[in-house]
């Protein structure tokens, strides 16, 4: 069995960590699947996700690392006009965050429910908000 579910959201800060965590247990739950795999995939390329401790300190030292190593001012070569968006491209940043942070996660499934450690919460990050988001949750197994 494959069940797929589109989570829509909407950030409300360049960048947000949006703890998603519930909608991801819920739809495991619902969905019937007993043993197999859940996968939670961002459809961006400037969100990521992350599974860590939901504590507000763990996400600021997440935000001030991911500043660390991609500053805003570096001259990134992504900042020129794009034809095919009719636009100057300056979210750099944003897409080399996405690539450090990673697009998906995977947890096992098993009688039913999500397998996670006590202290694991995911997230949507956002990198280049305000803007509505799509995160997808596919379950696969029995």
């Amino acid at each position: 069995m494959v069940k797929l579910k589109t989570i829509m959201l909407r950030s409300t800060a360049e960048f947000q960590m949006i703890k998603i965590t519930d909608e991801v247990r819920a739809f495991i739950e619902e969905c019937g699947v007993q043993n197999g795999l859940a996968a939670v995939i961002s459809a961006h390329t400037t969100t990521g996700i992350m599974v860590n401790e939901g504590l507000e300190c763990v996400e600021t030292d997440i935000e001030e690392l991911l500043e660390r190593l991609v500053p805003k001012d570096f001259p990134y070569a992504h900042a020129h006009f794009l034809p095919s968006y009719g636009a100057t491209g300056s979210n750099s940043p944003s897409h080399l965050k996405s690539m450090l942070s990673g697009n998906s996660c995977m947890f096992v499934v098993q009688d039913g429910k999500m397998i996670s450690g006590d202290a694991q919460d995911v997230y949507l990050a956002e990198f280049d908000g305000p803007k509505g988001r799509k995160v997808y949750i596919q379950v696969i197994g029995e």
